[in-house]
């Protein structure tokens, strides 16, 4: 009998192509819309998305099913980003959905449900081997690595750190070894009615609102001065809540002559509600992070261990030590990078996903 599997279809191009993939491999899919919350005040899109989902499943004929999700969602992703918000960090929810949500409550669900595997639009990679008993040179178990996806630019192993290996073994990422271009042109291959549907950009769940105007209705947002290095003010800003090390756009800043000069925020003070900024980059930059709640996609490796660590989503990784201090995990980096806290740093052994956390102030 064939391997059963829910496809996470959220209305797109490659959630879709990873459903007929599946089905042409022979698997026995379903496909699943995860509902998920969305605030009052912005307007719905969730329904638009769900009819697309809908239209998939019906061209590929295969089952359509629905999950409400919109309760944990709203409890374990946005609950907390507010929160990173409220303290003058900037979160990282992509990470908090995946955890909770996709390879949470909806693998549970899926499991409850019968199926073997869940499957999701993703470009990442998963690689299973045998792991040998050094020991004895038997095989003893099989293993799961978390690799990059092949296409660079749609890479999303960043926001997959936080799974392991029983995680991996229950997942398959269906176009994690496509580039993007491929996916589009698999879609109008087999007439997928949104082979032309355009990628969604930031927070499924806030709309067409800017992050400015969803924060407003759970933090008090004031505007407040802009600092240079020396203390003095030289601008204004929305609320200091709104920024995060590294931003060089969102603010005013009083400019004489013909100085177009970027400034970039260098620190934020939420009780003073008040952002520093400096035109030299390499002053919001630092050497050496500490990490919360690391995690390990596999087995702990023995530390210190050099690595090739990633501080954003689409920034180059960088070559960093990692070793143990304390409760936490440090970094560092053989040269300074821009690393704010709340934000995930991932380490990687080239393609291979070793695992990530939570930076530290």
């Amino acid at each position: 009998m064939a391997a059963r599997v829910f496809v996470g279809l959220s209305g797109g191009v490659d959630s879709a192509v990873s459903a007929a993939l599946l089905k042409n491999q022979g698997f026995n899919v379903e496909g699943v819309f995860i509902k998920i919350w969305q605030p009052e005040f912005t307007e719905c899109t969730w329904a638009a998305d769900r009819l697309d989902a809908m239209r998939v499943t019906v061209a590929l004929g295969i089952p359509f099913r629905e999950i409400d999700l919109s309760d944990d969602y709203k409890r374990m992703v946005v609950e907390d980003m507010i929160a990173a918000y409220k303290r003058g960090i900037t979160p990282n929810p992509d990470v908090l959905c995946n955890r909770h949500i996709k390879f949470g409550s909806f693998l549970k669900y899926a499991l409850r449900e019968g199926a073997n595997y869940i499957a999701t639009g993703h470009y990442s990679r998963i690689k299973k081997s045998e792991i040998i008993n050094q020991r004895d040179n038997a095989k003893s178990e099989n293993g799961y690595t978390l690799l990059r996806g092949i296409d660079a630019n749609k890479d999303q192993s960043y926001f997959l750190y936080t799974l392991g290996r029983e995680d991996l073994a229950r997942t398959l990422f269906p176009v994690g070894g496509l580039l993007k271009k491929q996916v589009r042109a698999l879609a109008q291959k087999w007439k997928l009615p949104v082979a032309q549907k355009s990628d969604s950009q930031g927070l499924c769940f806030v709309g067409d609102v800017t992050m400015k105007d969803f924060l407003s209705h759970y933090i008090r947002l004031e505007g407040g001065s802009v600092l240079d290095r020396g203390g003095a003010v030289i601008g204004t800003h929305d609320g200091a809540a709104l920024y995060t090390i590294g931003q060089r756009h969102g603010f005013v800043v009083k400019r004489s002559g013909g100085d177009t000069a970027p400034q970039y925020v260098v620190a934020v003070d939420i009780p003073a509600n008040t952002i520093t900024v400096s035109a030299r980059r390499e002053d919001a930059a630092r050497k050496e992070v500490l990490i919360d709640t690391m995690h390990w996609v596999g087995k702990t490796p023995a530390l210190p261990l050099q690595v090739q660590a990633q501080a954003r989503y689409r920034e180059k990784a960088r070559s960093a030590l990692i070793s143990a201090d304390g409760k936490n995990i440090k970094i560092v980096f053989d040269e300074q990078q821009i690393a704010a806290a709340g934000q995930s740093l991932v380490v990687y052994d080239e393609d291979v996903c070793l695992g990530g956390g939570v930076i530290l102030n």
